[in-house]
């Protein structure tokens, strides 16, 4: 039987969703794979119904008749372009003001006095979002820090947020939230650093714009940095990846934080290999280097 008429038949050990262009076995095999190497992201068979939900629209919108065509297009030469389209629709964007709010409670109270006695010193202070989705994480660090250091702009204190995604990495610098999105953030800040545009939209001032640095970076490449952070977010990332690819993400962190820099994770995702060794943990998800050398 050829493949055209499997995909036609609907087999059910073959056809993992039934629609207006059923996803095989095979073809979900291909994108995972594509997925895996691009970005360390693991793909199984649980999200056929996610990748098809995210993938249909788009292979109506380029007029594909099939899976089978779309991914023959993504690994070829002259499909690089939606290739990485393929991966912007993939990945999760989900992200909200303030989530997980203990840890930015435990920034503030636990962590930011050194730094700020540090920064008013003279000294550098940097903290790392990693999968930083559509901004709303490192504006959320951003405030944090300017409510207990107004002036942090002024004092070498800086923000790096990165995301895989360049198109996300481009609505974070914008700054444009709609009302329900910014409903989490306090009052006081919401009037403060938020300005309307445009019907019901609020713009992030440049005062807390300023701090922050946003660069598309891939997780699984080569880091254009050295380090040292003091704190890295990285939250409801690392979930995504298998164990082994998990384990040399925790190590690589582990790198760039000195003795006492902190790490924090999502509530999913938990701490293995080497890095497990290196950090401890002080709060819920909430993780600070031991000491010693760090290995850059």
């Amino acid at each position: 039987m050829s493949a055209a008429a499997i995909l036609q038949s609907g087999k059910p050990d073959d056809c993992l969703v039934n629609g207006e262009y059923p996803l095989t076995r095979k073809d979900l095999s291909d994108i995972a794979g594509m997925i895996y190497s691009d970005a360390g992201i693991a793909l199984n068979e649980t999200k056929a119904s996610l990748v098809y939900s995210r993938l249909s629209k788009r292979l109506r919108q380029i007029g594909l008749r099939s899976f089978k065509e779309y991914c023959s297009l993504v690994s070829s030469s002259d499909g690089a372009d939606e290739r990485r389209e393929m991966l912007s629709f993939l990945t999760t964007n989900f992200t909200r003001f303030f989530r997980e709010n203990h840890h930015f409670e435990h920034l503030r109270t636990e962590v930011l006095p050194g730094l700020i006695t540090r920064a008013k010193s003279g000294g550098r202070v940097r903290i790392w979002s990693a999968g930083c989705s559509d901004g709303q994480e490192p504006y959320s660090i951003a405030l944090t820090v300017l409510g207990a250091l107004p002036n942090a702009a002024t004092m070498d204190v800086r923000i790096l947020a990165t995301d895989i995604d360049p198109k996300i990495i481009a609505k974070a610098k914008a700054g444009v939230y709609d009302a329900q999105s910014i409903d989490t953030v306090d009052a006081g800040m919401r009037k403060q650093f938020f300005t309307p545009v445009g019907d019901r939209n609020f713009q992030v001032s440049d005062q807390v714009k300023q701090l922050i640095t946003f660069r598309e970076l891939n997780l699984m490449a080569q880091w254009p940095f050295r380090g040292p952070f003091d704190v890295i977010f990285c939250r409801n990332v690392v979930i995504y990846f298998d164990e082994p690819t998990q384990a040399r993400i925790w190590v690589r962190y582990a790198d760039l934080l000195p003795p006492g820099g902190h790490l924090y994770i999502g509530h999913s995702e938990r701490l293995s290999g080497e890095g497990k060794d290196r950090l401890e943990n002080t709060a819920i998800t909430t993780y600070r280097h031991k000491g010693g050398a760090s290995r850059t």
